[in-house]
């Protein structure tokens, strides 16, 4: 290893030390205000309202977007363009979260003055508790003045980064006094990743027409033909609407030498056959297959058959 190479490892290195350590510092430092912040927060009937500028408004950016994805309304309002026009953005019964490190950023000034004017509730996320910002604050949530990385400690580094872990323990702690569910994650995240994670059975099953079925009594010879047309290698037995036996390839090939086109299909079938319900996660329906060593999952709700998944279905998702 050169020394070059050494030398940036151990800046690397350091730059990690002194920001754990400011976040150290602001779990220890968080009280009173922060639970006040939650319940101000919750009990907003509009939008919560996010701004700062330079670097602190790069992480107001995404503390509104973290917001917005997680159940609390939010967007961020840039304070320069709020002072040409965007205040129009803001209603009274928003609240705003503002972002500075000295408490003293100029282009903040007109938000403020607009707050108080309409009573617009702001928390001051600063680390003066004296600045202009922490007194013009109905909630000041502190951040410690801990060493910022930058060698000249101009750069905001360790400040930013404790805003943004700031940002999202608010939003966690909304998050969980609101009772967000993975249900209404999905809404908010549909593409990507996140979105296939959180898919549910009925978003990827087969129904209606396409659901291979035939009664107990039906002929196997009959049977076959539904089976080789719906294509899932599998039938279901239903009786009076329910459930009550599958038919498998595995089945087909143990009674292959009994007669097996005149049977019943009653009389090959398997007995309580493994069936999901349309509301569980993709994810745990691959599993259960998996575990299992099984291809297709009836689906069932209130006892009765609406869908069909194939493991390819649930893959391919």
């Amino acid at each position: 290893m050169s020394m070059k190479q050494h030398s940036a490892l151990e800046s690397a290195r350091r730059t990690l030390t002194l920001e754990t350590r400011g976040l150290e510092q602001l779990q220890q430092s968080l009280g009173e205000s922060f639970e006040q912040a939650v319940d101000l927060l919750h009990k907003v009937s509009g939008r919560v309202i996010v701004s700062g500028m330079g670097k602190s408004g790069h992480i107001g950016a995404k503390i509104a977007a973290t917001f917005a994805s997680t159940g609390t309304p939010a967007y961020f309002v840039h304070p320069a363009e709020a002072s040409h026009g965007d205040l129009g953005m803001i209603r009274k019964d928003d609240a705003l979260i503002m972002l500075s490190r000295s408490g003293e950023t100029a282009e903040l000034h007109n938000l403020v003055t607009y707050a108080k004017r309409f009573s617009i509730p702001l928390v001051a996320v600063t680390s003066e508790i004296s600045s202009a910002l922490a007194r013009a604050g109905d909630i000041v949530l502190e951040l410690p003045k801990s060493e910022e990385a930058c060698p000249n400690g101009l750069a905001p580094t360790t400040s930013t980064t404790m805003q943004l872990v700031l940002g999202d323990a608010l939003a966690v702690a909304l998050m969980e006094r609101r009772g967000f569910s993975p249900a209404q994650m999905r809404e908010f995240h549909p593409g990507g990743a996140l979105g296939a994670r959180l898919m549910r059975v009925r978003d990827v099953m087969h129904a209606g027409e396409h659901l291979p079925l035939v009664a107990p009594d039906a002929l196997m010879s009959e049977a076959l033909v539904v089976m080789s047309r719906k294509g899932f290698g599998c039938l279901g037995i239903i009786e009076d609407d329910k459930l009550v036996g599958v038919i498998t390839d595995g089945d087909l090939r143990r009674h292959m030498e009994d007669g097996l086109l005149q049977r019943r299909a009653r009389e090959v079938m398997t007995l309580e056959p493994v069936t999901v319900a349309p509301d569980i996660l993709v994810a745990e329906a691959i599993a259960l297959a998996n575990r299992l060593r099984i291809t297709c999952l009836f689906v069932v709700e209130k006892g009765r058959v609406c869908g069909i998944v194939h493991a390819h279905d649930l893959l391919r998702e």
